[in-house]
């Protein structure tokens, strides 16, 4: 098959040759026929320089060709790789784009329902603690109560003694006086 290649592309380079050498002798005043002897030397001159290029050289120039080709092939499957990978990309963006209205009203749903339920605890946190304070009020007026009702109790019994003692001031004498003194006396002795 190289070979093949190489005979087409020798033959090829003759015929330009032969056509270009005979184009070039068109425009002169005589014609002059063709010159198949420098024309032979000419080939295979040139056969020759392409042999000792092609032996020298030409796997490492097949090899370049060759690599290049896998190269543009790899780039080629790569950027076919990304291409798919954009075009999932924006498939998914499409859909969370469309998705979007959905989601906002999902969000708002439940940032809504997280403050309803927030200002219920706010509420009931407040009901418990105005519930808290009454009856901590409730407790320091029944003692506030307590307290007044002691000092009037105590109030009232020294009024009372005083009364007591200035009615009995008025009707004890002096000698009913001794007399008493005498007898709670003789008690506290004798017990």
């Amino acid at each position: 098959m190289k070979r093949l290649h190489l005979i087409a592309t020798v033959a090829l380079v003759l015929g330009a040759a032969a056509m270009a050498n005979a184009s070039g002798d068109a425009g002169g005043t005589e014609a002059h026929g063709l010159n198949w002897m420098d024309f032979l030397y000419r080939v295979i001159n040139f056969v020759l320089v392409f042999a000792v290029i092609a032996k020298l050289a030409g796997k490492k120039i097949v090899g370049f060709f060759r690599g290049r080709g896998e190269a543009i092939e790899n780039q080629l499957t790569d950027l076919e790789g990304r291409k798919a990978d954009a075009a999932a990309r924006l498939s998914e963006i499409e859909a969370s784009i469309s998705n979007l209205a959905a989601e906002k009203t999902r969000i708002e749903d439940e940032y809504r329902r997280q403050g309803e339920a927030l200002r219920d605890s706010i509420v009931a946190a407040a009901e418990a603690k105005a519930v808290q304070i009454k009856e901590q009020a409730a407790a320091a007026a029944a003692a506030e109560a307590r307290v007044a009702m002691q000092a009037l109790r105590a109030e009232m019994a020294d009024a009372v003694v005083a009364a007591a003692k200035a009615s009995l001031e008025k009707k004890l004498t002096a000698k009913d006086q001794d007399k008493l003194v005498d007898e709670y006396l003789t008690k506290v002795v004798f017990n």
